[in-house]
Order: structure tokens, then C-alpha cells, then sequence
């Protein structure tokens, strides 16, 4: 064997140094986690994987460096321990440190800090305070222990924000603060400087500037906070991003193909992500870290569907027939402002409206009041097709809201106030504007009163039919009740598996929730021996359980005791097999125990219902498969969002587009906004796979973007090899054999992986301002010369190459005979030259086609600035030459 043959995991090293080599001691672990802080000491530092204790030193790194991370793991990697980890970290340094989540996920983080016997961390100590989001909008009373009205907000040095993309919104109120405007004002703007730690799966929902408004947390909202990183303006490099994803998006459909976003979005916005996120995908860690220390993934089975009924003997009408009705529903009584008499309209504009846009133009309370309506509609038909129950319960609220209404007209009321709507449980942030409005009060003098009254009257007719019809079906009729009832006894009589006889049920309502628990407790406990439980979120939790308290951490400890980690002198409570939920523990709880989820109505947003699966689907479930059960309405897909975009009409909605600037849109059902193509084709997916959040977007996962986990491997391998690193020369080679064809995962196609430098003056004009890794370039070239992956896939081509490498600390001494015997001990490397030149031409040339594309974009060219000649201008970093399989060389 030539003596020149290195271990493939040194070149991997070489590569990774001379890539990230400018970085200095920031990488430095040691200088990180500075061990005298005592974190590697801690429980939770222990509890932690090996891919989670690296994403914990890139989010230190990062919020000491740029004073802001986002932690964007997918659903089921757990975020919340690498937070945790994060917080221990700081609050060894003397920091005072604020957690913000929702309210559902309250419970979650107090009893980290709760000296309490199911408190995994208590030897931790941890010492922080817990606000819901809601909190920030509130001036005084108590959030837990703590007095809002006396609390010093500008004294926290670290503030972690799980769920934080429940802040992507910016909206404003001319009149008050919002919590967005309360959290930068209170808390990031004042007192001591503040570093932000965000937590979120899906940071980026439908539009790239989703991450702008969290961005502006971590940087004071100042635009040019990062132009000592290389980036001049985070507004304008967002907005170029967006534009070019928009360009994508109208693509035909073959060519839309993530490599070619990639490709589009220019490498200021990887840039931008790659400082500020740490995002790994489920397959990401199971390629590059393996399982032995995580175990593997269950294997997902195909969901089940079913399509119930909604009525055994038959009588209920179909759900297009009682669409209808809702559709011809005036829903008067929540849109007082409709009847006002023409010469008054002016001054209640004046007093109601929200002036937009600087003043130029106005979101009337009007189209507020009437995009209310539709949401109003929309949750009908949604309690509709969740349970009948449900439904009667919301149509006898609205049935009771007329009735008062009309007695209060019918008695010469002065005035009425705008009644407030209770039961919408539709979570989209873009909604959160119309439910909180200012109170409108009308004096009835002002309004039309005979023909609103007409209208109320016509309502209190038509829902008192359909609540009659809805009261009919009864739970013995029930015909998806019945349905239900079916599966619990099959999947406890046959488990999936051993004896594990768990199952989690999901609903979108407590209305419905409360009714499946009536109707299930007694049946499951005596036909089935198990016990039942509801957690919805309104402090209405119940179990079958006798003794067992109804707070949400006890409930969740009985049903899944293994994951949440239930003291052993705990086991006496005894176990809950079926636990019914809202989407209040659709997020942050780990119930692996489980292995059997259903779906007892279908969310309208497909996020939700991968977040809802993620409960069971996780690391360290003990279950070798894992089920999914969808309850559909009665009909075609497309059929239902048919009536749903109906139903839902025209809104209009005050939305704080990309440019930060305030605008009023209209969106008809069915257009972009209402994502309803999109959730068509996701939802229809989602009959046949159970699909990761990553795969939910035709775009790109932030995680395929980020170069963060190379740096850890770097600085891992830093401590003990430096010097080893610096005398290797350049141009050194290694040489391994690709997998076989019939491995599961064969991307290691034969060619050549080179990294290249580019040297004198063509390193001055690197391919492209805010190229990430410039002067430095990495490609993949196939053996027959063609380019596999481009230097523009930087992050594709180190995967391939850390997949070639990592664990390989020999020369593969059947791959470098192979390679001796083809070039003659290295003498002859023509064919090696030809590729070598392939990988310059391409570097040339895409960079040419880029500038040439950057003609018709905003901000100008970069073409035709001294462009690279050719194969002078670089020299060879390192490369790694991939050979076919062995055996398909007949070796």
C-alpha cells in the first residue's frame, strides 16, 4: 500500500479545519462550558444525548457570541432538556434567568424547579421564574407565586422562550401594548442587556419572514445588529429570501425541487440561519450520531382511517346539507356594528377603527366584526365534524347569546356591548387579532333595530332546528362514539406491542373531550379493566382512578410513569391506559410509553397534527411500532375543504407583512393565504404516512441549512489533534469504498469529494458576497465527471462526506489496493485531474450563472468582477475519492 494513504476520519478532520480554522478558540468546548462552572457535575448534563450536549455548546456559543440562539430540533428530539441544560449553565454564572410559555406548558417547566418527589432534576436546584405569553399583556395579580405588578423585568439576563413561534406576529394596537411590543420594551430593551434563548419546532410556519420578528428579540430589533458577521441588513436579506422562495414557488411542480431553493435563496439567508439556529432532524441524528446511545426510532405502521357516521339510525342530515344551514346563518348578535343606520357609521369608524400603515388607511371594526363571522362558521362546522355533542353545545350558546339579545332589544336597552366569543379554539396566531378587539358598544338608538331583529330572529329559528336535530343523536346513536368504542376494544384485546395496552386520543375540543370521557369511563372500566382520564386544558381533568390527583403532571405520570420518570414509591396510584386530550398536551410532554394515538377529529392545520404524534413518536420509546389512527368526516378530502373554504368566505385580517409595515389583507377561501392546496396535499399524505414536520414543507428544513454540528465535531476533535491537523499538508487524499447498492441509504455515489481554496487575487472575488465558507469550496464530482452536488450545497456535500468518514479511523486498505492498482501507486491520476477540473469549471461557471441570475434581482450584480480563470486560481485543500463497491468491481 502507497504510504501516502490516510484514515478517511482525519481527511473529514482536515477538511472541517481548514473550513472553520478563522473560528479561533470560539469553538473551543473547554472555553464554553467552561468546566469551572461545575455543568458537567449537573443531573440534566447526565441526562442528556451526545447530539444534545453539542447542540448545548452551539447555543451557549451562540448566545454569547451574538446574544441570541433559536433551537429548532424536530418534534420528539427533546428541545426542553437542552433549554434546561442551558439555563443550569447560566444560572451557575449568578444569572437570573425567565422562562415564557404557553399556559398549557406551565406545568412543564415549574416542576423542574418544585422540590417534589416526580421532579427527575431536583438535586439541580434550578431557580428560574415561569411566565405564561399571556403574562406579558397583564399589568398586575398573580401568574403562579409571582406578583406581576412588582416584578422587575428588566433585571433577567437570560430569557428562554419555548414555543417562540407563537411570536411571530408583530401586530399593533394604536391604543395598547401587545405582548410582542411588552417583551421588547419590559424585557430585552431594558436594564441589563438580555440574551434570548428560543425554542421552537416549526420557527418558520408559511413565510421566511416568520423569523424575523423572533430575530429582532435576540438583536434589540436593531437591523444592522450583525453587520459585523457579515450581514448589512437582516430586513433586506430576508426579504431577498422571501422573494426568491415566492420565484420557487411558482415554479412548475417537477422542477421544484428543494436543491434548487437552495440554489435560489442566496447565502446571506444560510448565513443568517446558521448563526442564529441549531436545527437537527430525527434523520439527521440518526445518520451522523447513530443509535446506540439514543436506541432507535419505532417504526411508524400506515395509519388507519376511518370515516364514520354520525348517526346509527340514519337521520341526521349530511354534513353538506347542515353546511348549508350554517351558511345561511346571519350570525347578527356578534356584529352589532352591521346594523348601524347609515349617517352614524362615520363616528363609530372613527372610535372602533385601527389605523394602519402610518394612518394611510384603516382595518375597520367592520370587516373585524364580519371576519369574526367566518371564523364563527368555520368553528361550527369544525364542532360538527368532531362530535355532535360538540356541535349542540355550541349551537345552545349561540342559541342563548340570540335570545338574550333579542330580550335586551325587545326591553329598550340603552345600548348592548359586543358579546364576547368563547368556544373559537382555532390556535393560528393570525386569528389572535379579531378575538382581541376593544369591546364595541352600540346605543341602540344608532342601529336599524327592526332589521336586526328580523335577522336575530331568523338565527334563533334556524339553530333551534339544528339544535334539536344534534340533541336527537343521542350517545347510544352516536355512530363515531360507536366506532371509537370498536377500536379501544380491539387494541385492547390485541396489542401491537406485548402486552402494552395504551392509547392517547386527541381532540380539538374540550367540549368533545368531556363527552368521550362520560361516555367511555364506566364502559372501559368494566368491559375492558382499564382506566380512563381527560386532560383539557380548563381545569376540568377527571380520572378513573380513585385517589389520583386531577393536575396534569399527576394524570400524565399514571399514564406514561416510564417516560415521565414516576418514583418508584409512586407505582401504587396506579396506571391510566386511555388518556383523552386537547391540544393543551399536543406540545412539550413525553408519553412514549404509549404506542397508539388516534385522532378523533381532524386538525385543520397539518403542524398540529405531526406535533400530536410526537408525543408517542420519540426518542426513547420502548416500543418497537407505533400507531396512528385518523377519524376523517364522512366524504371525500376534497370534498371538506370544499365546504370549509365556503364556509370560511372572505377575510380580512390585519397582518404585519414581511416588510414590518402594517397592512390590511383580504383573503378569499382558497387563495394562498388559506394554504388550502397545500393542506389538501398534506392532508391527503397524511392518509398513507405519517410524515415528519421536516417533509411538511415543499421547502427546505432549516436543518438542512445549518453548519453548526460540524463546528462541535471540530472542536470535539480540536482538544487532542490540533497540531496533527496543522502540519497535514495540502493535497492530502484518502480513499474508501461506497456502500452497496442495496444498503438502505445509499448516497455515497463513486467520484470524488474535493474541498478547494481559491487563491490570489480570484480569492478576493469569491463566488458570491456572503458565501459562507469563501474563500473555500466543497464539491462532489461523480465518476463520469458529472456534479453531484455543488459547492452552492456546501452543507449536503459535509454530510456526505462526515457519512464517509466518521468511525473509518484506518485506511481502508481494500479500497486504497484497488486505488494503488488503478493509478499505478498514484503515478497516473489522470482521471483524478479531469474531475479535479470539473469541480473548477463548475465553481466557475455556477458562480457565473448566479451573478448573471443576480442581474434581475433587487440590489445589483455581483457579476463581472474579475470572475475566477480557471484552474490556477485554486489549489487542492484535501479530497476524498469514493470507489464503487467492491463487489461490483469483482474484486
Amino acid at each position: 500500500m502507497a504510504a501516502s494513504h490516510r484514515p478517511p476520519s482525519l481527511l473529514y478532520f482536515k477538511v472541517l479545519y481548514e473550513l472553520f480554522r478563522d473560528l479561533g478558540d470560539e469553538l473551543d468546548e473547554e472555553r464554553i462550558i467552561k468546566s469551572a462552572t461545575g455543568i458537567r457535575n449537573t443531573t440534566v448534563w447526565n441526562k442528556l444525548f451526545k447530539f444534545q450536549r453539542d447542540g448545548v455548546v452551539g447555543a451557549i456559543d451562540k448566545l454569547e457570541r451574538i446574544g441570541g440562539c433559536i433551537i429548532a430540533d424536530s418534534v420528539g428530539l427533546g428541545k426542553t432538556f437542552e433549554a434546561l441544560a442551558v439555563i443550569k449553565y447560566y444560572e451557575l454564572r449568578n444569572d437570573r434567568v425567565l422562562v415564557l410559555c404557553p399556559k398549557r406548558l406551565r406545568d412543564n417547566w415549574t416542576l423542574y424547579k418544585a422540590n417534589d418527589r416526580r421532579n427527575v432534576l431536583a438535586g439541580d436546584r434550578f431557580n428560574y421564574d415561569v411566565l405564561n405569553h399571556t403574562d406579558l399583556s397583564r399589568d398586575g395579580g398573580l401568574s403562579g407565586d409571582i406578583d406581576l405588578g412588582h416584578v422587575n423585568w428588566g433585571n433577567y439576563d437570560l430569557v428562554v422562550i419555548d414555543e417562540s413561534h407563537n411570536f411571530r406576529n408583530k401586530a399593533t394596537h394604536k391604543d395598547r401594548d401587545t405582548r410582542y411590543d411588552h417583551l421588547m420594551k419590559r424585557i430585552i430593551k431594558a436594564g441589563v442587556k438580555t440574551k434570548v434563548l428560543m425554542l421552537s419546532a416549526t420557527p418558520v410556519n408559511n413565510r421566511l419572514a416568520d423569523l424575523k420578528n423572533q430575530i429582532a428579540f435576540m438583536t434589540e430589533g436593531s437591523d444592522i445588529a450583525l453587520i459585523e458577521h457579515g450581514i448589512p441588513s437582516i430586513e433586506a436579506t430576508i426579504r431577498k429570501a422571501q422573494g426568491q422562495f415566492n420565484r420557487w414557488l411558482d415554479l412548475p411542480e417537477d422542477e421544484r425541487r428543494p436543491a434548487r431553493l437552495m440554489d435560489m435563496l442566496g447565502f446571506d439567508y444560510f448565513k443568517l440561519l446558521d448563526m442564529l439556529t441549531i436545527a437537527r432532524s430525527r434523520k439527521h441524528v440518526q445518520r451522523y450520531y447513530g443509535t446506540e446511545e439514543t436506541g432507535q426510532f419505532p417504526e411508524r405502521l400506515r395509519p388507519v382511517n376511518i370515516k364514520a357516521d354520525v348517526d346509527l339510525a340514519g337521520e341526521f342530515r349530511p354534513i353538506r346539507e347542515i353546511n348549508n344551514e350554517i351558511r345561511r346563518l346571519t350570525l347578527g348578535a356578534y356584529a352589532p356594528l352591521r346594523y348601524v343606520l347609515p349617517h352614524k357609521q362615520a363616528a363609530y369608524d372613527e372610535k372602533y377603527s385601527t389605523k394602519v400603515r402610518g394612518g394611510e388607511s384603516f382595518f375597520r371594526q367592520v370587516d373585524r366584526e364580519e371576519s369574526l363571522i367566518h371564523l364563527l362558521r368555520v368553528n361550527i362546522l369544525k364542532r360538527m365534524e368532531s362530535s355532535v355533542a360538540s356541535f349542540a353545545l355550541t349551537i345552545k350558546r349561540q342559541l342563548d347569546d340570540v335570545n338574550a339579545l333579542l330580550a335586551k332589544i325587545d326591553t329598550h336597552e340603552e345600548s348592548v356591548d359586543e358579546l364576547a366569543i368563547d368556544d373559537v379554539d382555532i390556535d393560528d396566531p393570525a386569528f389572535e387579532a379579531l378575538l382581541v378587539g376593544r369591546k364595541v358598544k352600540v346605543l341602540l338608538q344608532d342601529v336599524d333595530r327592526v332589521r336586526w331583529r328580523q335577522d336575530l330572529i331568523e338565527d334563533r329559528n334556524r339553530l333551534a332546528t339544528l339544535l334539536s336535530a344534534a340533541r336527537a343523536v343521542t350517545p347510544e346513536r352516536d355512530a363515531k362514539l360507536a366506532a371509537l368504542k370498536e377500536l379501544i376494544a380491539h387494541k385492547v384485546d390485541a396489542p401491537i406491542n406485548g402486552d402494552n395496552r395504551k392509547l392517547l386520543l386527541f381532540t380539538a375540543f374540550a367540549d368533545t373531550a368531556d363527552y368521550l370521557y362520560r361516555e367511555l369511563a364506566g364502559w372501559a372500566h368494566s368491559a375492558l379493566g382499564i382506566n380512563l382520564a381527560v386532560v383539557s386544558g380548563t381545569g376540568a381533568n377527571k380520572s378513573s382512578l380513585p385517589g389520583l390527583r386531577s393536575d396534569m403532571s399527576s394524570i400524565l405520570s399514571a399514564f406514561s410513569p416510564r417516560s415521565k420518570e414516576r418514583p418508584e414509591e409512586m407505582a401504587g396510584e396506579g396506571e391510566i391506559d386511555l388518556l383523552i386530550g386537547t391540544d393543551c398536551i399536543s406540545e412539550g410532554q413525553n408519553l412514549q410509553d404509549c404506542d397508539f394515538l388516534v385522532n378523533y377529529d381532524i386538525h385543520w392545520n397539518p403542524v398540529r397534527i405531526i406535533q400530536r404524534f410526537g408525543r408517542i413518536d420519540r426518542i426513547g420509546s420502548t416500543n418497537t411500532r407505533i400507531q396512528l389512527v385518523n377519524f376523517w368526516p364522512n366524504m371525500e378530502l376534497d370534498e371538506y375543504l370544499d365546504l370549509e373554504s365556503r364556509v370560511s368566505g372572505r377575510m380580512v385580517l390585519l397582518d404585519v407583512s414581511a416588510t414590518g409595515e402594517e397592512n390590511v389583507i383580504e383573503f378569499q377561501a382558497g387563495n394562498q393565504m388559506n394554504d388550502l392546496e397545500y393542506r389538501r396535499a398534506q392532508l391527503q399524505k397524511m392518509q398513507d404516512a405519517v410524515i415528519d414536520l421536516e417533509d411538511l414543507s415543499s421547502g427546505v428544513s432549516i436543518a438542512d441549512l445549518t453548519l453548526n454540528d460540524f463546528r462541535i465535531d471540530l472542536a470535539g476533535h480540536l482538544r487532542d489533534h490540533r497540531d496533527q491537523l496543522e502540519t497535514l499538508p495540502l493535497g492530502t487524499y484518502a480513499v474508501v469504498s461506497g456502500l452497496e447498492p442495496t444498503a438502505s441509504d445509499n448516497d455515497l455515489p463513486p467520484g470524488v469529494i474535493f474541498c478547494l481554496r481559491a487563491v490570489g487575487d480570484a480569492a478576493a472575488h469569491a463566488a458570491e458576497p456572503g458565501y459562507p465558507l469563501s474563500p473555500n469550496f466543497v464539491v462532489h464530482v461523480g465518476d463520469e465527471g458529472e456534479v453531484l452536488l455543488p459547492y452552492t450545497q456546501a452543507k449536503q456535500v459535509l454530510d456526505r462526506l462526515k457519512k464517509t468518514a466518521i468511525g473509518r479511523d484506518f485506511p481502508d486498505a481494500e479500497a486504497c489496493a484497488r486505488f494503488d492498482k488503478d493509478t499505478r501507486l498514484g503515478r497516473d491520476m489522470e482521471s483524478y485531474q479531469s474531475l479535479l477540473a470539473r469541480a473548477v469549471a463548475s465553481i466557475a461557471g455556477k458562480s457565473e450563472e448566479r451573478a448573471i441570475a443576480s442581474l434581475f434581482s433587487p440590489g445589483g450584480t455581483h457579476a463581472l468582477k474579475g470572475e475566477f480563470a480557471g484552474i490556477n486560481d485554486f489549489e487542492v485543500v484535501a479530497f476524498v475519492v469514493i470507489l464503487p463497491p467492491a463487489a461490483s468491481e469483482g474484486v
